[in-house]
């Protein structure tokens, strides 16, 4: 049977007044009068009632993570260090997953909107900007992280995508590589075209040629770069590495290359993205391009609870994490 104030009142004799400014812990109520109230609601299994809170104060405490994988484990790690960050903040969070579909993306973005969410933190799929105009429309603080929207005034959070993409190809041309396959995201996705813009640079710099066939974009959902990297090989593409978009993409491309008998790195160097291995132990010891997740969540969390809140001294916020290379066997 559900508890209610009435019952508490009833049991330790104080008015249904008492006991509910007792439990919000309002300064008029005396410590000892708060010290019995909570220790009756404990011991008969109170649980305050989120919604009809939610409804006096227009508040819910909660906010909507719309991540774009969660099958790529840097999506959950970065939804752990939210989840941990708005903890902190006295918020809790509901994961909703695109799987990298724009359509998805806005059928989450308006099922947050339905729930009551006070913000949105959202990794966009980037296939269009309607999410955006959505969440424009809404009001709604939010917040885009890894991704953003070149002309378009929003709140982003994103890494050094330029740099990263350039450190992981001079790395790999320091190793004697010339022809480095880059297994790049769509052109949409705005790191990824930074990523490549870093890959061009670095060639540059070292006097080597952009050959067009060796950048090669497609989805970078789960399975799909093994399928890709099975399909360059029968076609005879010669390269002497790889550059992939993230880790998973790197692992799946190592994959189908020991498959064909072709040694990681005993025959070709290949670097990845993410360095999801900080986070994770996967004995596959790959070489990454670090970015600073648990810093960019607990940013993101503090920023938005600030919009949430009207604390917010900035109209928009645009931040540029650090990136670096992390080199392993």
């Amino acid at each position: 049977m559900k508890i209610r104030l009435k019952d508490i009142a009833q049991q330790t004799g104080f008015s249904i007044n008492t006991v509910s400014r007792a439990l919000k812990d309002k300064d008029d109520i005396s410590e000892e009068t708060k010290k019995i109230i909570l220790s009756a609601a404990e011991e008969m299994g109170y649980i305050p009632n989120g919604v009809a809170s939610g409804l006096r104060s227009g508040m819910t405490n909660t906010i909507a993570v719309v991540l774009s994988d969660v099958s790529n484990p840097y999506f959950s790690i970065m939804a752990r260090f939210i989840e941990i960050a708005a903890r902190k903040k006295g918020y809790a969070i509901f994961v909703l997953n695109s799987g990298e579909k724009q359509e998805v993306e806005e059928k989450s973005v308006y099922l947050a909107l339905q729930k009551g969410v006070d913000g949105i933190i959202l990794f966009p799929a980037q296939q269009s900007a309607n999410s955006i105009k959505i969440l424009e429309k809404s009001g709604i603080p939010f917040i885009l992280v890894g991704r953003h929207f070149p002309g378009l005034n929003t709140n982003y959070l994103i890494t050094d995508d330029v740099k990263g993409g350039y450190l992981a190809t001079k790395y790999l041309i320091d190793r004697g590589a010339e022809k480095i396959l880059l297994l790049n995201a769509p052109e949409y996705v705005s790191c990824s075209t930074e990523r490549e813009e870093g890959y061009r640079r670095a060639l540059e710099e070292s006097g080597i040629g952009y050959d067009p066939a060796l950048v090669v974009r497609h989805d970078v959902t789960q399975g799909n770069s093994y399928h890709i990297m099975n399909g360059i090989l029968e076609r005879n593409v010669r390269f002497q590495a790889i550059f992939a978009f993230n880790d998973m993409v790197a692992w799946e491309a190592i994959s189908a290359l020991e498959e064909k008998g072709i040694k990681v790195p005993g025959d070709m160097n290949v670097v990845g993205y993410d360095n999801i291995q900080s986070h994770l132990f996967i004995p596959f010891p790959l070489t990454s391009i670090d970015i600073c997740k648990e810093e960019m969540a607990y940013r993101a969390i503090e920023i938005l609870v600030k919009k949430i809140q009207g604390k917010s001294k900035k109209k928009i916020y645009r931040e540029v994490f650090p990136t670096k290379l992390v080199v392993r066997s």
